[in-house]
């Protein structure tokens, strides 16, 4: 075959389009443990980082994976009636997944949080130290101004007081609506109440400063110029929080704390 034929330089470039994509192939299916494991300990991080229990510095695999087995236990439970779930296993239960199946969820009802579907069940995860739980770890989401917010929620046991939050995943501006995840104005939370004296949802992030949390127990600084993403959460975690979220499960748990 002619090196300056038509039918060889088709022939070359299709050989080095299967090669590169067997490679390419081959180092997806080498790396996917890998990957699937990487995701695993993100995702434990960051349960550990909403109940304040990862130590400052650098953190390594081992150490999360150390403080979630001794701190850490995932509940499943019946988001309607706040039931568990007996019979399944809460540690592989996909939250994700089962919002996207419409056999393991449904069209939820109108919300500011826009949430569009809500699963038959839901994990969320118990903190506990000496064999007694002292906080409750919720996986929150809702929009935003641009993007999904995905976070955790911590709450004492009581469900009253937030411990932490945290926001892991999102696609908002950057030095804007992206602040959610800067730790200055994560810090402006634990303390701040997560329910009024009827046990409604009252977490709210104002438009400028709210003050300290003895002046302003139920509301958090605005994030500035993003009043879009600031509204964002109020929205997402009011919507979590009340009857068609996590509410029932709340009050399960403020029914055995009296």
């Amino acid at each position: 075959m002619e090196k300056n034929s038509t039918l060889y330089t088709v022939v070359f470039a299709a050989v080095v389009c299967l090669v590169c994509g067997v490679a390419v192939a081959s180092s997806a299916v080498g790396l996917r443990e890998r990957q699937d494991l990487n995701k695993m300990i993100d995702k434990k991080s960051k349960v550990l980082a909403a109940a304040a229990l990862l130590p400052e510095g650098e953190i390594v695999p081992a150490t999360v994976l150390r403080l979630y087995d001794d701190h850490v236990v995932p509940k499943l439970v019946f988001l309607k009636t706040g039931e568990e779930v007996t019979g399944e296993s809460a540690a592989d239960f996909d939250f994700q997944k089962a919002m996207k199946d419409p056999a393991q969820s449904s069209v939820a009802p109108e919300n500011k949080a826009k949430v569009a579907r809500l699963p038959e069940k839901a994990v969320l995860y118990e903190i506990q130290k000496d064999g007694e739980t002292t906080s409750l770890v919720l996986p929150v989401e809702g929009k935003g101004l641009w993007s999904t917010l995905y976070g955790f929620l911590a709450l004492s046991k009581d469900t009253h007081t937030v411990q932490g939050l945290i926001f892991y995943q999102h696609g908002e501006t950057p030095g804007l609506g992206g602040e959610v995840d800067n730790p200055r104005w994560l810090a402006f939370w634990p303390g701040r109440k997560a329910f009024d004296e009827n046990h409604q949802p009252a977490l709210e992030v104002l438009k400028g400063p709210a003050g300290t949390v003895e002046m302003a127990p139920h509301h958090v600084d605005g994030l500035s110029g993003a009043t879009i993403t600031s509204r964002g959460v109020t929205h997402l975690l009011s919507f979590w929080l009340g009857d068609d979220g996590f509410g029932p499960t709340l009050a399960k748990y403020r029914e055995h704390a009296k």
